[in-house]
């Protein structure tokens, strides 16, 4: 059983990249695991399951930049797959622990699908969960014209009305209590500043992430060619939905089979344990 390891240190650092300064924790021994976590979401998405992995990898999770804590700095400007890859690739040379394995969720997943593609010698083992590479479905035409109206609904109707057309597009629940919505405001303090950052969050995704996310169409060959151990996850409830399906596409174009984890979209956050148990036997 993989348990918390309550009391373990955890630092925070800033990292300084071309536009952005990138906030950090670190906490942990061992090889590098790297967390990329997706949307509007920033290094709390893995509060949960974390701690469990500290015993034996040196976990490092990060804000993203254009989230809250990891700002552009200068005009705001659309942020790319291939920026996010470069600020992942600048990280994992600051941490300077050789070749490292990596946990991208959602947008963090193509992200990881980059790193690879771009910097295959740093990478060790990706674990691509639910990557919501949309260009290699057969109605990937539909999925940029639908990022294009998110971004002005956003425009028009703001960040609550974005997200919900969102989570229905992607066949996610949109309801109050749904646990695809994003972090859920609670009685904690500290997960009230973890809801709020994600809110505020959306802004900056909407309005210059996704539309160049749901364009981008990961390189096959490269991946195909690299050394890194691929594995392209999807969730075990997940059937159905727009991630799961990208996922089975992607996992196909890349010769590779399908693992499934425990949970959703955000399986990592709502049973931490048995995902974590399941990520323990992966690696």
């Amino acid at each position: 059983m993989i348990s918390p390891a309550s009391g373990a240190a955890v630092r925070v650092a800033h990292l300084e990249v071309p536009g952005a300064r990138l906030r950090y924790e670190v906490g942990g021994a061992g090889p590098v695991l790297l967390l990329i976590p997706g949307a509007a979401a920033d290094a709390a998405a893995f509060t949960g399951i974390a701690p469990r992995l500290r015993d034996r990898f040196t976990v490092v999770a990060y804000d993203p930049r254009g989230t809250c804590r990891s700002p552009q700095l200068g005009p705001p400007r659309d942020i790319t797959v291939q920026v996010q890859a470069d600020d992942a690739h600048r990280l994992l040379t600051e941490l300077g622990h050789g070749q490292a394995t990596v946990l991208g969720s959602s947008a963090g997943a193509v992200t990881g699908l980059e790193l690879v593609a771009r910097h295959p010698e740093q990478v060790r083992c990706l674990i691509a969960h639910e990557p919501p590479v949309t260009q290699l479905l057969p109605d990937a035409a539909q999925h940029r014209a639908g990022a294009a109206e998110l971004q002005a609904l956003h425009r028009d109707e703001g960040g609550g009305a974005a997200l919900a057309r969102f989570l229905a597009d992607n066949g996610l629940d949109a309801g109050a209590n749904s646990s695809t919505a994003g972090p859920q405001a609670t009685a904690d303090p500290e997960g009230e500043a973890t809801h709020a950052r994600f809110l505020n969050n959306l802004d900056v995704f909407f309005a210059h992430v996704i539309e160049p996310l749901n364009r981008y169409r990961p390189d096959i060959s490269a991946l195909r060619r690299a050394s890194t151990r691929l594995v392209v996850a999807a969730g075990t409830e997940s059937i159905g939905q727009l991630p799961y399906r990208a996922a089975l596409v992607l996992a196909d174009a890349l010769m590779v089979p399908l693992t499934e984890l425990p949970g959703d979209h955000r399986g990592f956050v709502n049973q931490p344990e048995p995902f974590a148990r399941a990520l323990d036997r992966l690696l």
